[in-house]
């Protein structure tokens, strides 16, 4: 115990210290959301993964999936560091930091509004953000909950509290420079930590050839035998859906976008595509492959008993005092920065565009950091009750919020975000089309999810399984969407989209040198 409390202690001395460090960096609003824009490419890049994987992550997916699909759970993994990471900074990082900068945006719903020239836009968009990165958010306190009661036996209520708190105090006094340097430092808890973990875990086993004999004994169902050591596991549809929805997910996440936005230049932006991608690479791929002998360390009526979300930590509960102290820290480093980056997104959201967007006259910059730090707080205030109201009745668990927070996110905003990089033809009637059908459809599969209605049909009911299906097909249909309705609308287009477009194009000035020839000496 003692060895936990005082790794803990450390563990919010130094971010509540970088917090105070770098006041002097968040004292208007640019430092405060992007700190200045010259955020190198480790911070950067560590800030994209920390924000990316989370206690939701390390908790309920690995647990959930590596129940579900075994070994072939680390294909996730693998998704989320190719497709959710490196495209991501390929496709989306030079174009997003440099027109973000072109049209002065400071938040992705900003940029919606000024890349469209609609201030309703705007407005929608920031109310989108910060309803459905509050479920988020919710669910990053239930997954670090459930370790802190295995390793201290203290109670979920005064885990939330305390992890709300000293989350607020660092990111309302060091703003996004203390989230990325605390991010940094996360990151390399969290890459020591998870290949420590796994090596601890698989020793129980007789190491990793020892733990694939006794994973290949166990009984996947429908004739199949060793299905939990194949190379696509039991259910390959359902996998593809997962690997979808938690890596194509992440190109319309405000959180992790945003991401670009800060970064200094465009030297940083490809040295950070392959430290996020290694990034990637050992922490999801080590989370899910650990996840995916959950089968060894528990049984189904255990799991049916209570949930998902606890394999991971029953996998965890025979390990050593230092070890389970290792791990305790892990995982609140991976909820912590994910809170902070959720947290900072939604506060300068409402701030910036909501507030900012019905405000006839514009608030100082002295204003704007008052309410940014007053939001920062009612945020954390709001996720915290809704995690501990929804620990206490039961009406979901991890995945499920998650699964719906990011169909939502990703179903409204991915598909005009990326056409509005690229495609000058892009109207702001299609970017209304996309809204509606995202958040409509999560809406629709919250409330199925909760049972109030039902629907009939093999494809209805095929899309509206969950909310991992419904997530999946509501960002592939927008992505199909928006530029449909975009060649029905163009009366919608944008006016000023083709000064918009010439910030990529870059004017250089050569100094030519005669030479003589031999003609004319």
């Amino acid at each position: 115990m003692a060895i936990k409390i005082s790794l803990l202690v450390i563990f919010f001395a130094v971010f509540i210290a970088v917090g105070i460090i770098c006041r002097r960096q968040s004292k208007d609003v640019n430092g405060f959301v992007l700190g200045g824009r010259t955020v190198g490419p480790w911070l950067t890049a560590f800030a994209y993964g920390t924000s990316y994987f989370s206690a939701v992550i390390f908790v309920g997916y690995a647990g959930q999936f590596g129940w579900s699909f075994g070994m072939a759970s680390t294909w996730i993994g693998l998704g989320n560091a190719f497709i959710g990471s490196l495209l991501p900074w390929v496709i989306l990082g030079r174009r997003t930091r440099i027109m973000t900068q072109h049209l002065g945006s400071k938040t992705m719903p900003e940029y919606f509004g000024n890349r469209y020239e609609s201030k309703s836009l705007k407005i929608a968009a920031s109310a989108i953000t910060f309803l459905f990165l509050i479920p988020y958010t919710a669910s990053l306190f239930n997954g670090l909950s459930r370790l802190f009661r295995m390793a201290f036996n203290v109670d979920y209520s005064v885990c939330v509290i305390v992890m709300a708190v000293l989350t607020a105090i660092y990111v309302i006094v060091g703003g996004y420079m203390a989230t990325a340097i605390n991010d940094f430092i996360q990151g390399i808890i969290m890459l020591v930590g998870i290949v420590a973990v796994i090596l601890a875990v698989l020793s129980k086993h007789g190491g990793l050839m020892g733990s694939i004999i006794e994973m290949s004994k166990v009984d996947a169902g429908n004739g199949l035998q060793g299905g939990f050591v194949s190379f696509l596991g039991p259910q390959p549809f359902y996998l593809l859906i997962v690997v979808l929805l938690t890596s194509l997910g992440t190109w319309g996440l405000p959180q992790m976008v945003g991401k670009f936005y800060a970064i200094k230049n465009e030297e940083s932006i490809k040295i950070g595509t392959v430290i996020s991608t290694f990034f990637a690479i050992v922490v999801a791929g080590g989370c899910y492959f650990l996840g995916g002998f959950g089968r060894l360390f528990t049984t189904q009526d255990a799991v049916s008993a209570q949930g998902f979300d606890s394999v991971v930590p029953t996998m965890l509960s025979g390990l050593g005092d230092f070890l389970i102290a290792i791990v305790l820290i892990l995982v609140l480093s991976a909820s912590m920065s994910t809170l902070s980056s959720l947290v900072l997104t939604s506060s300068s959201t409402l701030t910036l565009d909501f507030i900012g967007g019905y405000k006839k006259k514009k608030m100082s910059e002295k204003g704007n950091m008052f309410v940014l730090r007053i939001f920062v707080a009612v945020f954390i205030v709001i996720s915290a009750v809704i995690a501990i109201v929804q620990a206490k009745s039961k009406v979901t668990f991890i995945a499920q919020l998650m699964g719906i927070s990011w169909g939502a996110l990703s179903g409204a905003f991915l598909a005009p975000f990326l056409y509005g990089l690229y495609w000058k033809k892009t109207t702001k009637a299609s970017v209304v089309v996309s809204f509606i059908f995202g958040v409509g459809m999560m809406i629709v599969q919250l409330c199925i999810s909760l049972g109030l209605f039902k629907v009939s049909g093999a494809f209805l009911s095929l899309v509206f399984k969950n909310s991992l299906y419904s997530g999946v097909f509501t960002m592939l249909a927008s992505i199909v969407i928006v530029p449909v309705v975009s060649l029905l609308t163009q009366k919608t287009k944008p006016g000023k989209v083709d000064e918009m477009f010439q910030c990529y194009d870059r004017k250089v000035t050569v100094q030519v040198r005669n030479v003589l020839t031999d003609e004319e000496k």
